[in-house]
């Protein structure tokens, strides 16, 4: 099983200037590609503060001159804000900028406060349609004299310009949770990405068995790869795990605010969660943080990951984004690479 770093620039409130978020995100990457992870995933978003990353392009774009080893990935580009014909030549050029170390993850996106400020009156549903339909015709783009005639774009033959440097096309990934969206997938020769979120190992194992079962129904396509994401914590003491499991129970508490798209927002950020707010979810409290996540000492997160290993994925993305200082991150990964990691090797 092989490890990468999922990051963005992230903040619960204004106590970090941008400036700063991204130079602490720049820091991390550097760590993750010294320590011998496989690669570096990273995301868009837009509006929101929580989650600051308008455009994974250009921070790949940056993160190629200041990286050596690591694959860089776009984990994820949002499908419906994207024209085929636009992703295909950005993605093209952004890996030649790389020298081919791009792969491409691809999502319907999580958030209705972006649907409603991008594209008002999208749902989940039609945003799923639209990335089928993006991902065949970026493929056909990139081959070259391809014309497309579908329900969400009509265009004319169109080649890419310029054409991605790794042959035939970077990977492809595809965000999935659903049975629908690993066949998809899967049919279409795209590895795939996913979550259990807070859920724990009972998800994780399901997950997994989505990804089998329609492997199992594309007996005739080679078998893509999988990748699990989630949040994880190496810990140096007990007083710092639990430290952890609050912060990232505080983490997700923000995330399904976000989500459920209810609370007033300003300047990006949305109001401040209170103390009996934050202890209101009984799935989200820290000490479920600690059942259901890799949060714990060096030997407690092998022991999770080996579960995860040994039900078949072939990547783990050790998701840094927990609302904790950049100094508590910055020690966590670096504990994840020099105590971890060669428990796998």
């Amino acid at each position: 099983m092989k490890f990468s770093l999922f990051v963005h620039m992230e903040r619960l409130d204004a106590s970090q200037n941008h400036q700063d978020l991204y130079e602490e995100f720049i820091a991390l990457c550097e760590i993750a590609d010294k320590g011998g992870m496989h690669a570096i995933w990273t995301g868009e978003h837009h509006g929101m503060d929580f989650t600051i990353a308008p455009n994974p392009f250009v921070n790949i774009a940056d993160l190629a001159r200041r990286t050596k080893n690591v694959r860089l990935g776009t984990g994820t580009v949002i499908a419906p804000f994207w024209h085929p014909i636009k992703l295909a030549g950005e993605a093209a050029m952004t890996d030649i900028i790389t020298g081919g170390r791009l792969d491409i993850g691809i999502a319907r996106g999580a958030y209705s406060f972006e649907y409603e400020r991008l594209l008002p009156g999208l749902d989940p549903w039609g945003a799923g349609q639209r990335m089928r339909e993006l991902i065949p015709a970026v493929k056909g783009i990139w081959a070259g004299d391809y014309a497309h005639n579908g329900e969400f774009w009509k265009f004319p033959p169109t080649t890419s310009a310029p054409k991605p440097l790794q042959q035939p096309h970077p990977p492809i990934w595809v965000a999935a949770r659903d049975p629908n969206s690993h066949e998809f997938a899967v049919a279409n020769g795209c590895n795939v990405q996913c979550t259990p979120l807070a859920n724990g190992e009972a998800e994780i194992a399901s997950l997994m068995e989505r990804f089998n079962s329609a492997c199992e129904k594309a007996a005739d396509i080679p078998r893509p790869k999988i990748m699990l994401l989630q949040h994880t914590y190496v810990g140096s003491d007990e007083a710092d795990i639990e430290r952890a499991a609050q912060e990232v129970s505080t983490y997700y508490n923000y995330f399904f605010a976000w989500f459920k798209n209810e609370r007033p927002t300003h300047q990006g950020l949305i109001e401040r969660l209170s103390d009996e707010e934050l202890a209101a979810n009984p799935n989200l409290t820290p000490q479920k943080m600690r059942e259901n996540m890799p949060i714990g000492t060096a030997d407690e997160v092998i022991s999770r990951l080996k579960v995860y290993e040994d039900l078949g994925y072939d990547e783990y993305s050790f998701w840094v984004d927990t609302g904790m200082s950049f100094e508590r991150k910055k020690a966590s990964l670096e504990r994840f690479i020099a105590d971890v990691m060669p428990a796998f090797r």
